[in-house]
């Protein structure tokens, strides 16, 4: 008898596609219209927010609990096609809860205005394909990859913009049937089926979840991107692989953009979605209008699920001033890049970056680290990820470096599961990031110069550490200052993350343009091995 791989189960997922009764909706009264849209967005921003919630809302208007669950997450998308108007994804941790927000979805108002065009049900499955020694021997699994391993079972919807869902099943024909084939061929099959994915790293996010014994295919896959033409090329290379052209068998495809709950009235009101920034949010109900910016509703997950500069973020009235800001930011960028340093995309850089601190013993941080680094490694996107160890501070960075946002971001969600993790900072020099910066840092920081990398000659390496001491000294005599502390990487010594904090950006600023920083950056075009990068926060 052939063997069958071994598997482990995690989350559930529903994929609820949904088509609109637009001659109703025309037809309805505006105030039932109205109630309606509110329903359905209180209800949808309920299940979104599980996923970064540290309590659950009491109520939705309905009156129904706002989540029966503990753990899970939730998005709404629009359906470019015939197919579907909607698709809600859904995943949580039992079929039970799945069946319950199914069944009160269908007790809103909205729902009455809709008809479930198509469903999928399945879940989360990783397989001894890709690591049989995690089923054999857990304990013998470096911490990284069985991070990672787990991390595919209770996956998080990222801010990709776009999604495409598609079923496939292996071919179980006479002369091509996958399940006749030996465990080693399958294995290598499915090994060089990985290999092409591989080159979408920080392109495409997946969730492939199994469906055998749940739906009519064996697997659901669910792609995420920020450019569509990415799906596009990896299921057509893919295509090409043997695990593929020879096996597999491919059900419909559904493709749509993502929006925030918030912006159901403007999808129903056939305007742009997600609303652009600049409306302010601001959607129709008929002939009124309803404004989410007072106050605004955040659509964050967490660290890692943050949908843009949210309405949350906005002035009082749910305005965004991002043109101000961009231009602020690129006029940092400019000054610094008049020094001979990097601060964001001069001459040509452009990397990504997230920056964890964790209080954990350092020897056993590296351990966890080196672990996932040699998966990270083997992505074309991976720039570089290290440990630093603070010289006055008891906490220690962990810095990842990447080529693309997208992938900064996965990599995060893994990192953060480090032991004592203490504050996460996402380091993006294409975006200024938005919020509260004391509350992203734990409450310690105002604005982070989070990204200020140095590499000195071996043999000045003393000599920068001493040079460092010194202005140390300066800074904390500087209004505005928190803390500064130069962390070394605990693989290279001659290596090494300064970490400054700062009540605000023009505190930090003061610093850069004063003589003293101006002598540092010429004194040290003698002892650095590489000009040194800043990459800003706000």
């Amino acid at each position: 008898m052939v063997d069958a791989p071994q598997t482990e189960e995690g989350w559930f997922a529903l994929h609820d596609f949904r088509t609109v009764d637009w001659d109703a909706w025309r037809d309805a009264p505006e105030r039932d219209r109205e109630s309606a849209l509110a329903e359905a967005e209180s209800f949808l921003e309920h299940r979104e927010a599980l996923a970064g919630a540290d309590q659950r809302p009491a109520e939705t208007t309905s009156g129904e609990a706002a989540s029966d669950a503990e753990a899970g997450d939730s998005a709404v998308f629009s359906i470019t096609g015939h197919k579907a108007d909607l698709l809600f994804v859904h995943f949580r941790e039992t079929l039970d809860e799945l069946d319950r927000i199914e069944r009160q979805f269908e007790r809103t108002a909205f729902a009455e205005y809709t008809e479930q065009a198509h469903s999928y049900v399945s879940v989360t499955e990783i397989s001894g394909y890709t690591s049989p020694e995690y089923f054999e021997d857990p304990e013998s699994v470096d911490a990284g990859l069985r991070n990672y391993m787990e991390g595919k079972l209770t996956p998080e919807i990222p801010e990709d913009t776009y999604v495409s869902f598609y079923p496939m099943s292996k071919r179980r024909q006479p002369e091509q049937n996958w399940y006749d084939l030996p465990m080693e061929e399958r294995a290598e099959l499915m090994a060089g089926h990985g290999e092409v994915g591989k080159q979408y790293a920080g392109k495409i996010s997946q969730v492939i979840a199994s469906s055998v014994g749940l739906d009519d295919w064996e697997w659901g896959v669910t792609l995420f991107a920020d450019d569509l033409t990415d799906v596009k090329d990896i299921v057509y290379e893919m295509r090409f692989d043997p695990a593929s052209s020879r096996y597999g068998e491919f059900g419909d495809f559904y493709v749509g953009r993502r929006f925030p709950p918030e912006d159901l009235a403007a999808y129903m009101a056939g305007e742009e979605v997600p609303t652009p920034e600049d409306e302010g949010h601001a959607h129709a109900h008929g002939e009124s209008e309803h404004a989410h910016g007072e106050g605004g509703h955040g659509h964050g997950h967490g660290d890692s699920h943050d949908h843009g500069d949210g309405p949350d973020h906005g002035d009082a009235d749910g305005h965004h001033d991002h043109g101000d800001e961009e231009e602020e930011s690129e006029g940092i960028r400019g000054e610094l890049e008049d020094l001979d340093i990097y601060a964001g995309q001069p001459h040509g850089e452009d990397v990504y970056a997230t920056v964890l601190y964790s209080e954990a013993d350092t020897d056993e941080l590296f351990e966890e680290v080196e672990g996932l680094r040699s998966n990270f490694d083997h992505y074309d996107t991976h720039v570089k990820t290290a440990v630093y160890e603070g010289r006055k501070t008891d906490r220690a960075a962990v810095v990842s470096i990447w080529d693309t946002a997208s992938a900064a971001d996965t990599a995060a969600g893994f990192l953060s599961e480090l032991p004592d993790i203490v504050s996460r900072e996402g380091l993006r020099p294409s975006e200024r990031a938005s919020g509260d910066a004391a509350s992203r840092a734990g409450g310690e920081s105002g604005f982070g110069t989070m990204g200020m990398f140095y590499e000195t000659k071996p043999e000045h390496t003393d000599d920068f550490v001493e040079k460092f001491d010194t202005v140390a000294d300066v800074l904390a005599e500087m209004e505005g200052h928190f803390e500064t502390d130069l962390m070394v990487n605990v693989e290279d010594e001659d290596d090494m993350f300064i970490a400054s904090q700062w009540a605000s950006k023009e505190d930090a600023m003061a610093f850069f343009r004063s003589d003293d920083f101006a002598d540092t950056v010429d004194w040290g075009r003698d002892v650095l091995a590489d000009r040194p990068r800043h990459v800003f926060l706000a």
